[in-house]
């Protein structure tokens, strides 16, 4: 573990009209590491991963990755750092349905400008690290849910993020094909070096974290595994 934090959150406060959705909320995210954000419905877990990521800003407190503020940052900046440097995988996988499943993972790489057969080519090389090569030319409706979601999971991580942000990745999953997707998810974060912030409420799937936070009205209490 390095001496600094890559991702801090620093006493966010975030109103949805009279609702608080976070109070005074902090946490330290460290490179490589994963972190699962607990709690029951309604405590503000996905709300804070969304603070994180850059896609919610919040009515105060700070947000920070790698040293630079993101609450400060416009719109297009934090596009930009969500494109290069953030992966995304939910809970539903948001795949395109118009795209067969290696354009969607190869998505990632040509919005930021690589080429047509280099993407692909890549995107096919993880396809088969998450073991699903064989539905690279389907599309996400002519694959099962749990192989729509290893293949979220090879375009959240294709373009070797250093921090993927996941929002119940299990959810929609049973059990068998949720603890198989997690397996092929920790494994490959942990071998490119990303870190991971998984919002989750199964100890099941928290378990394949190194931390566990618990969000609960808004506020975060941090806490080790025991080893």
């Amino acid at each position: 573990m390095t001496e600094q934090p890559l991702l801090v959150a620093e006493g966010l406060h975030l109103h949805f009209g009279e609702t608080k959705a976070l109070d005074d909320a902090s946490l330290h995210i460290w490179p490589g590491e994963v972190v699962a954000l607990m709690g029951p419905s309604g405590s503000g877990k996905s709300t804070l991963l969304h603070c994180l990521a850059g896609i919610l800003q919040p009515d105060s407190g700070r947000v920070a990755y790698h040293g630079r503020d993101l609450t400060a940052m416009s719109d297009s900046e934090r596009s930009a750092l969500r494109r290069g440097e953030f992966g995304f995988v939910f809970q539903f996988g948001q795949l395109v349905p118009e795209l067969t499943c290696v354009e969607n993972v190869a998505l990632p790489l040509r919005l930021s400008g690589t080429g047509r057969r280099e993407a692909h080519r890549t995107a096919t090389d993880w396809l088969e690290r998450l073991e699903v090569g064989d539905v690279a030319g389907k599309r996400p409706g002519q694959v099962s849910g749990g192989q729509g979601q290893r293949v979220a999971v090879a375009r959240a991580l294709v373009s070797r993020p250093r921090v993927v942000f996941a929002d119940e990745p299990t959810g929609a999953l049973d059990s068998l094909n949720g603890e198989l997707v997690m397996k092929l998810f920790i494994t490959a974060a942990r071998d490119t070096g990303a870190a991971v912030v998984l919002v989750t409420h199964e100890a099941r799937v928290a378990a394949y974290s190194d931390r566990e936070a618990v969000v609960r009205d808004g506020r975060v209490r941090e806490q080790e595994h025991a080893r």
